[in-house]
């Protein structure tokens, strides 16, 4: 195998090969098509006739696993497989030499995490992670509002996410209840990963967790009807620190009906800022301050056209995967540090104790309006 770090071909671009057609492939399939510098050349899968379908349309290849981390023709293997597999995955394409690309989380959990990283930088390769929606206009603009001092020096933040429970919707919802699931791993990258490109790395942690149904029930498809276990916290209130000094409030639930509060709102000493949904690339900015009404913002940073893989493509812009170090924004230390964020909020609940963090990172670079 080869161990050494791989060298990107820049004359073809960046050519991907993807492990894992599910839901989520459709999207990062799409903007690899309309983005010149991405070049899909193969896709496996478990089913390799999802693989076939996903890959001919695209002009590129459906291999097994095992071919596609050993494909000469591929510089990164985008990591679309389920959590529990991205460390397997991730250490067989460094392995093979080959830099990653993953959806969140990370990894299962923060010490395969350590692994996976620890692997890449010993081979000189680069492993990224979603979410990359913090790239797109919505938090680009807050960020670039808080860095112009709008609203003073930020002093606490709060990041709300109420839903009734995915069961509503999804015909096979069981892993949202189950652990590793629950409304903070499922959604807490997004607003975690939001947090900190405003507000920076958090030191440490609180939390308190509930699960005040033992049951939920299917509400579509053929199992409508069918009870299935809750075995994980399905409310979290997590209360984060960050080295900065400001402290942000984090609420997920599945046990809610909605709520009429901001995704995330930003308070400084001279006024606050409304966010919207960090699990969109785009929305509306709003802020206030003293004596004044709330005004929308213009747009005024992020990628304007951003969508899934814009992660992995700022990677590529920016010359992580050609030695540039510490290169892109969407970059694996980031994910660690969002993962144990959440793990430590789970502990701290669990034994009503504030935890340390044993991770940091650099606040990621903020991002031009539309830099390509």
């Amino acid at each position: 195998m080869n161990t050494a770090g791989s060298a990107v071909s820049t004359s073809a671009g960046l050519r991907i090969g993807i492990v894992g057609a599910g839901v989520i492939s459709a999207q990062y399939l799409a903007t690899i098509a309309r983005l010149q510098d991405l070049r899909l050349t193969a896709v496996a899968d478990l089913d390799l006739q999802r693989a076939r379908a996903a890959a001919e349309p695209h002009g590129a290849r459906a291999l097994t696993v095992e071919q596609l981390v050993e494909a000469e023709d591929v510089d990164v293997v985008l990591n679309l497989t389920i959590p529990a597999a991205h460390a397997e995955i991730t250490l067989a394409a460094v392995a093979a030499g080959k830099h990653v690309y993953g959806e969140k989380p990370l990894a299962a959990n923060t010490a395969e995490g350590h692994q996976m990283l620890t692997a890449a930088q010993e081979a000189g390769l680069v492993v990224g992670c979603a979410p990359d929606t913090f790239l797109g206009t919505g938090v680009q603009t807050a960020r670039h509002a808080l860095d112009d001092g709008v609203i003073g020096t930020p002093v606490s933040a709060t990041a709300t996410m109420v839903t009734p429970g995915h069961e509503r919707w999804h015909p096979h919802p069981d892993f949202y209840y189950q652990p590793g699931g629950g409304p903070l791993l499922d959604m807490g990258p997004y607003y975690i990963t939001a947090l900190m490109t405003l507000l920076g790395p958090v030191s440490h942690v609180m939390g308190a967790t509930s699960a005040l149904r033992k049951e939920r029930i299917i509400g579509s498809g053929p199992r409508a009807g069918e009870q299935i276990p809750v075995r994980t916290a399905s409310h979290v209130t997590g209360i984060l620190i960050h080295t900065s000094g400001a402290i942000s409030t984090l609420v997920t639930s599945f046990d809610g009906t909605a709520t009429q509060a901001a995704p995330i709102e930003i308070h400084g000493t001279e006024g606050s800022l409304a966010v919207p949904d960090p699990n969109t690339f785009g929305g509306t900015v709003s802020a206030i301050t003293t004596g004044h009404q709330w005004q929308q913002l213009p747009v005024a940073a992020g990628y304007r056209q951003a969508a899934r893989g814009y992660g992995l493509a700022d990677l590529y812009w920016s010359g992580a995967f050609t030695g540039a170090p510490q290169a892109g924004r969407a970059r694996g230390e980031l994910g660690l540090h969002v993962l144990e964020v959440m793990e430590s909020v789970l502990l701290a609940a669990e034994t009503s104790q504030a935890v340390t963090l044993t991770t940091s990172v650099q606040r990621a670079a903020a991002v031009a309006l539309d830099p390509r």
